[in-house]
């Protein structure tokens, strides 16, 4: 399918070698979409734009989310190489396994900022060209954490920087949508990532893929597929959803 022939699309967050943002953006690219691409890690954005140019027309950029005047410069290189932004995936984002008590100020901070700061300013500084564009779609990544407060490795900072995200998507749902852009986001249950580091043994997958009923993790592509169906004109009706990506863990 080309169901983004002509678009232009910012993922974050997308430098992970098995994360979703880059799983992501290689979908948006094999749809025809232009894609810009922003991680902290220098080395990590070179890498995925190699894949990338071999694909479609892709640009990268060092850039932190919780600074908006860099996502802000992110957006306008998008505009003036590709000529506008028609859609924007929010993956960036970390978690910690800290207990309640023992979670410090800056730990909760980056936690919260790098997750609900992170989303509310590139989405701040990307809806300007997207109005320019006559609308879009905006997608972000929330977990099923925010919904059943936490539970794996993601403790009480994780989960409400993540419970955050889904009512900051029905908000921005309402003012924009009337406007041509459409918000929604999606919520995962455990991805086969490298979010979690060390701490996702094999033995932990096992035990964790037990708790869904498809017997498995999800895996990136899983995320992805669900992630471009919101992003695409197949969706053309959903504004303001939280779509479930979670295998049957959790149902409510």
């Amino acid at each position: 399918m080309n169901r983004f022939e002509g678009k232009v699309a910012l993922v974050t967050g997308a430098g992970s070698p098995r994360g979703i943002g880059r799983a992501t953006a290689l979908a948006l690219a094999r749809e025809g979409a232009k894609v810009t691409i922003t991680d902290i890690v220098a080395d990590n954005v070179q890498r995925v734009i190699s894949e990338l140019q071999e694909i479609s027309q892709a640009i990268g950029e060092v850039a932190d989310v919780r600074n908006k005047d860099q996502m802000v410069q992110v957006v306008k290189r998008t505009t003036e190489v590709f000529g506008g932004l028609d859609i924007l995936v929010n993956v960036a984002g970390l978690t910690r396994p800290t207990l309640f008590l023992d979670i410090s100020e800056a730990e909760y901070d980056l936690v919260l900022d790098v997750n609900l700061k992170g989303t509310f300013f590139s989405t701040q500084a990307a809806v300007p060209a997207m109005l320019e564009r006559g609308g879009g779609a905006i997608v972000s990544l929330s977990s099923v954490s925010g919904q059943r407060g936490g539970g794996v490795f993601g403790t009480s900072a994780y989960s409400a920087a993540k419970a955050g995200i889904m009512g900051l998507t029905k908000a921005l749902s309402r003012e924009l949508t009337p406007r041509g852009i459409r918000v929604n986001c999606v919520a995962p249950s455990m991805v086969d990532t490298d979010i979690a580091g060390d701490l996702l043994t094999p033995e932990r997958k096992v035990e964790l893929a037990k708790g869904t009923l498809v017997g498995r993790l999800a895996a990136v592509e899983d995320v992805a597929n669900c992630i471009l169906f919101l992003a695409s004109d197949e969706s053309a009706y959903l504004t303001g959803v939280t779509l479930d990506i979670n295998g049957g863990m959790h149902m409510h």
